[in-house]
């Protein structure tokens, strides 16, 4: 067993606010917001009518057009993302195809292709039904052509964990490199669910938001007036290399992975735990495993869904990590722009928290207008700030109970 430093030389975003990397930047620390009313909905009988929708995808600029039909949503946008991650890393074909590998989580996977092939069961009965349609759906599919793409036959999998799918995925690729079996991981998160049913279950259940009138403001996390997350979709994806490896090559180093934490509320099946039990689990080991101290942390991308359970537990998790010195710690959630991406949070949130130590800003939380007292932390409210940090963790949470923190330095 060997134990090498991993280093990130790639991102790629595809999100509400931008259909790449750089517009999707520049939109974040702009404050900037892509929440809007929805389209392509009949939008009658929805209590929630606007969510993160990315507007104007094109999956050509990625896929050929027959190839595109037979991939869902979520394997689109996870294939963009890709893309653009690979072409900031500068690699080509691997020497060994078996020492690079692709694991990228999703929540749900393709839930477009199951709304509509069961809508198809429903009216023409079972010949209606593509024979396309268990490998569009199923979970595993975006790694699963993103290893086909480049030619990747080292570690195949998905992480599912619900919103903590792409933070796992984060971390089960840095183990791949970390412990010897890969010298570089394509890996992060990617869901497309913004559909009639998802909209429908999370609306029922009380989660979303329904500030219809006014869908700009409505992810405010940490402010008293929230009402509930907003659906969004988008895909985060990183290149990872060990250190030796991305050096030999001449590589960029954008950041480094220096350590992860994952736990398990056990607590609730939505619900995460009031007082912040795992999550404080959480946020130790990654700091623990970094080999760091809390106070060298400088910047943590909450999961900060707007949600009154997430938002104060959360905040009391991270005053048990850091103590007095979680009032000195920026904190901020991105969510506040690009909505709550499920199963794609995590990767995303990776890469904006690297993006962030890389270029010395850290983004705002928009809509913070009347802090809840619960919340007093320096959540960084409107405007993003400048500000060089060497270590920085991004959270992410999930129902069940899943909890994912990663830590990330910054090389400039």
């Amino acid at each position: 067993m060997s134990s090498r430093r991993v280093v990130v030389t790639g991102i790629g975003m595809v999100t509400a606010v931008g259909l790449d990397r750089d517009s999707t930047w520049q939109s974040l620390i702009a404050g900037r917001g892509g929440i809007a009313t929805l389209d392509g909905f009949p939008l009658d009988e929805l209590k929630t009518t606007f969510g993160a929708q990315i507007k104007d995808f094109d999956p050509s600029v990625c896929m050929d057009p027959k190839e595109a039909r037979k991939a869902d949503r979520f394997v689109q946008l996870a294939m963009a993302a890709a893309d653009q991650a690979m072409v900031q890393s500068g690699l080509g074909e691997p020497e060994d195809s078996f020492r690079a590998g692709v694991i990228i989580g999703s929540g749900i996977g393709g839930m477009l292709t199951f709304e509509e092939q069961h809508t198809k069961l429903m009216e023409r009965g079972h010949r209606g039904v593509s024979p396309l349609f268990i490998p569009m759906m199923i979970g595993d599919m975006a790694s699963g052509l993103v290893s086909i793409r480049y030619g990747f036959r080292g570690a195949n999998y998905c992480t599912v964990s619900a919103c903590a799918s792409g933070g796992h995925a984060i971390g089960a690729a840095f183990d791949q490199i970390m412990l010897g079996h890969a010298d570089v991981m394509i890996t992060g998160g990617s869901e497309a669910a913004v559909c009639d049913m998802a909209l429908a279950g999370f609306a029922n259940m009380k989660a979303l938001s329904s500030r219809n009138d006014a869908p700009e403001k409505a992810s405010r996390p940490f402010d008293k007036e929230r009402d509930g997350f907003v659906l969004g979709e988008g895909a985060g994806i990183l290149i990872l290399e060990s250190e030796e490896h991305a050096l030999a090559r001449g590589a960029t180093i954008l950041g480094e992975v220096c350590g992860y934490g994952m736990t398990g509320d056990a607590y609730h099946m939505t619900q995460p735990d009031q007082e912040g039990t795992g999550a404080i689990g959480s946020m130790r080991q990654a700091v623990r495993t970094s080999g760091i101290r809390p106070e060298e942390v400088g910047y943590i991308n909450a999961h900060g869904t707007s949600t009154y359970f997430n938002d104060r537990g959360e905040t009391l998790a991270i005053k048990a990590v850091f103590g007095d010195h979680a009032h000195a710690l920026r904190v901020s959630s991105t969510k506040s722009m690009i909505g709550h991406l499920l199963g794609a949070a995590g990767g995303v949130e990776a890469a904006i928290t690297v993006l962030a130590l890389n270029t010395g800003i850290l983004p705002p939380t928009i809509n913070l207008d009347n802090p809840d007292p619960e919340c007093d932390l320096d959540y960084i409210p409107h405007e993003a700030v400048k500000q060089d940090v060497e270590y920085a963790l991004s959270n992410s949470f999930g129902f069940g109970g899943h909890n994912v923190t990663l830590c990330f330095r910054a090389r400039r």
